[in-house]
């Protein structure tokens, strides 16, 4: 499987649309900023591919079908839910 370079992540509710790039994150790992704002999709040993929130690193989303131990050098193509303060949305990954 080769390394994506980048995704986007497309709301199922609106298709708004959150685009990310591969850089180096805070770690010295291979992670994904998001295009408009500073929020990062990293590798954690424990979740597998998720994202955090910037403020105090929590985590704010992650792939809702592939198991971490199933995943790849990239965050997963599929369904991702996020959730952030009381609300809950579903994304579907999609490389480009």
């Amino acid at each position: 499987m080769s390394i994506v370079e980048r995704f986007e992540l497309r709301r199922q509710v609106d298709d708004l649309v959150y685009r990310f790039r591969r850089q180096i994150g805070q770690d010295g790992r291979p992670a994904y900023k998001r295009e408009d704002r500073d929020l990062w999709i990293v590798r954690s040993e424990q979740w597998g591919w998720i994202s955090v929130l910037p403020e105090d690193g929590a985590i704010s989303g992650r792939p809702w079908e592939v198991l971490p131990q199933n995943q790849g050098d990239s965050p997963p193509e599929g369904v991702w839910v996020s959730r952030k303060g009381d609300k809950s949305y579903v994304y579907d990954l999609v490389h480009i």
